[in-house]
């Protein structure tokens, strides 16, 4: 093989150290780990790299789509789970696709698929080129191939050319493809982590030229003023988008577009790291609260047709295309990117959220593929064909989101280690100066309410175990001795010396809760949000449930978890509510047992037989 992947896997494999810091350091166990591996061999080994360059070895794209996003997406997820997996078969498929990918780069330094009249224009070429300069960048990451670096050099060098300052194109880069310069803006991420790997100050220019283009121009993205003055995600676009001329995927002026919008965020939090511009961070903080007040529903998902709504007030009503997974995985990647950089665990409290319900939902059970849409109630359902190719946005994004859980599961930084995640697996560290520490962890959580670590470490270690907000009450015991001080909404540390066999466990307030929205209800457990499915064959899940009996944040103690009825459903619980219109009749009056399980495993079967609902309507009176 050409680049050496395979001698530099088996060399870290012969060392017993895969990507220190990263998803080599976690082995996950029980269900997740389970679906992972389903994942990991059913859609990111069974990729075929062949079929996902063959745009880039022709230049023919005159309809200005998007099929060269798909080789890079899929780089960023196959780098790191074939650290994960050691699988020669990822890795020999990887060493195909940089190779034709490296062979279809231009004496120009073009890698792509438009024409040259139509090349950083209009459409997705530029956003192409992002993907691409990533996935050069992963595989440069764990290989250090220089022909990679140099392959990503000259792509970049070409991009600054065409559209940088004084460009040949004669253009500015935000005024290039749709929504204001979004998509072709958020090519920001990987020329700040070129200029990260490289050191050349081009890069960084080029950056701070980017940022400038996104934050100054009137009509441009407007990622930084907008969100100072507090403008809410669904309200920035400008005076020329006509939303009554009927949406369109292709828009030249609106902001509203989600995925595309978090994605200019990920990269001026990236430049704020790099240059201390603490405003860049500002603004990405306070849009992402944005979303969470605004945005994001019960199952952590978000967005109609790909945009913002104020869904969050919405999200009991049948929305057109709702939770797009591009929109959710990098909702987790902007989260994921907020913890790292401000440690708050408000953001792991989101991405768990997340994870568990929308994005693990939109996952199908052989992990082979992700649905485009994944509604609240429905049936789940196949994604699109895009660009006339087998494949989808959606279904190249989809592993990228478990990757977000992985990494930040445990972390190991500046000498303390974390728990921001709670699942069956070993986990592994290194602290300052090569010392590792490691622990087992066994847990059935969510489907269970509790978490215990058995300490493979020796000596002092900070541990610090993150205690969901939602749980009111935590109890956290060390060798069987409960400890004081635990907080909801925060961290909890044991700082003391380890010794094998230290036994940490914790166990969390978990009631099922009540949510009321426009005359309908819903319900959560601890952060899964509930779901009645046609599989329990328990009645009509249109049937309102009464008035006053149910109301908003309310514990609803008849809910018992039971043993499910097959084994496509992870989570099952029985509940006494009272349901249906008929309570002047004596039978009538009483409540019904209907039967519940946690929204990823609603619908999962992915039949138009199998439909699910989670929120519930609630009766009206003749006063209202």
């Amino acid at each position: 093989m050409k680049y050496g992947l395979m001698q530099v896997l088996l060399a870290f494999l012969a060392s017993g150290s895969l990507l220190a810091g990263g998803i080599g350091d976690v082995r996950l166990k029980g269900p997740l780990g389970e679906r992972l591996d389903r994942m990991i061999e059913n859609h990111v080994v069974a990729q075929d790299a062949e079929y996902i360059t063959a745009p880039f070895m022709e230049k023919t794209e005159t309809k200005r789509w998007w099929q060269t996003e798909f080789w890079g997406k899929w780089m960023h997820s196959a780098m790191p789970y074939l650290a994960y997996s050691g699988d020669a078969r990822l890795a020999a498929s990887v060493e195909k696709g940089v190779e034709r990918i490296l062979a279809s780069q231009e004496d120009c330094g073009y890698i792509g698929n438009y024409p040259d009249e139509l090349r950083c224009g209009e459409g997705w070429d530029v956003w192409g080129m992002k993907y691409t300069m990533m996935g050069l960048l992963h595989y440069y990451d764990s290989t250090k191939s220089q022909r990679a670096i140099d392959a990503c050099r000259r792509l970049c060098d070409y991009v600054i050319g065409e559209i940088g300052p004084g460009g040949r194109r004669g253009r500015e880069l935000w005024e290039t493809g749709n929504w204001s310069g979004y998509a072709s803006s958020s090519i920001l991420e990987p020329v700040v982590w070129l200029y990260n790997r490289t050191g050349e100050r081009r890069y960084l220019d080029f950056a701070e030229f980017i940022a400038k283009g996104m934050s100054e121009p009137e009509n441009g993205p407007r990622l930084l003023d907008l969100a100072q003055k507090g403008v809410s995600v669904a309200d920035r676009n400008g005076p020329d988008y006509r939303p009554s001329a009927g949406w369109a995927y292709v828009c030249k002026h609106g902001r509203s577009k989600a995925y595309e919008m978090m994605s200019c965020y990920q990269g001026l939090i990236e430049l704020g790291e790099v240059t201390g511009r603490r405003e860049l961070l500002d603004a990405a903080v306070k849009t992402a609260e944005d979303i969470v007040r605004e945005e994001i529903n019960l199952a952590g998902g978000c967005a109609c047709s790909e945009a913002w709504f104020h869904g969050a007030r919405k999200q009991h009503l049948p929305y057109l295309r709702l939770q797009e997974t591009c929109v959710t995985t990098t909702w987790m990647r902007f989260c994921e990117k907020l913890l790292e950089v401000t440690d708050d665990p408000r953001w792991a409290d989101q991405l768990e959220r997340t994870f568990y319900n929308a994005y693990l939902a939109a996952m199908k059970a052989d992990g082979s593929e992700f649905a485009g849409y994944t509604p609240l109630s429905g049936c789940r359902w196949h994604g699109q064909n895009h660009c006339f190719m087998h494949t989808d946005c959606c279904t190249a994004n989809g592993p990228r989101g478990f990757l977000c859980f992985l990494r930040e599961l445990f972390r190991v930084k500046d000498g303390v280690a974390t728990f921001n995640f709670y699942a069956s697996a070993l986990v592994r560290g290194e602290l300052d100066g090569g010392r590792r520490v490691a622990f087992d962890m066994y847990s059935l959580y969510p489907r269970a309410d509790s978490a215990r670590m058995v300490s493979h470490t020796e000596g002092p270690l900070k541990v610090r175990l993150r205690i969901p907000a939602w749980s009111a009450k935590a109890v956290v015991k060390l060798n069987g001795t409960a400890l004081g001080g635990v907080k909801a909404g925060g961290y909890f540390a044991i700082d003391r010396e380890w010794k094998l066999g230290d036994v940490v466990e914790v166990a969390f307030s978990m009631p099922v809760v009540a949510h009321s929205l426009g005359h309908h209800v819903a319900f959560t457990r601890g952060p899964v949000l509930l779901a009645r499915d046609s599989r329990f064959n328990d009645g009509d899940m249109t049937e309102p449930v009464r008035r006053n009996m149910v109301r908003d944040g309310a514990e609803m103690r008849s809910f018992t978890a039971v043993r499910p009825p097959s084994d496509d459903i992870w989570m099952a619980f029985s509940a006494t509510l009272p349901v249906g219109s008929h309570h002047e009749n004596p039978d009538g009056a009483l409540p019904a047992t209907v039967f519940f399980c946690d929204y990823a495993s609603a619908g999962n079967r992915w039949t138009q037989d199998n439909f699910y609902r989670t929120w519930f309507p609630v009766e009206y009176g003749p006063e209202e």
